[in-house]
């Protein structure tokens, strides 16, 4: 299994309940086949540019280990997902 991070950036105009469960959603989802390390959120952050209308977002970043396949739908997933202004995935190199 690889290690990876994700960035995500939910929209920042939800309330704080319907944040949480975006969150723990994506959590489960790289649980059923992976498993993540760690959380961070980082909270309401200012965007360098407006994305869909909005001036800021709200960030959390997942560091987890998971087998390539999951990487595609983990990415399908943010892209259904109205809430999910913008996501990154980086496979982050062994040291």
């Amino acid at each position: 299994m690889n290690k990876y991070e994700s960035v995500i950036i939910i929209d920042p105009n939800l309330e704080q309940e319907v944040t949480k469960e975006v969150i723990k959603k994506f959590e489960n989802l790289i649980n059923t086949d992976g498993k993540v390390e760690n959380i961070d959120e980082m909270g309401k952050r200012k965007l360098a540019y407006e994305i869909k209308k909005n001036k800021e977002g709200y960030y959390v970043v997942y560091n987890f280990e998971a087998k390539p396949e999951l990487i595609a739908e983990l990415e399908r997933n943010y892209r259904i997902d109205d809430n999910v202004i913008k996501f990154i995935v980086i496979r982050k190199d062994e040291e």
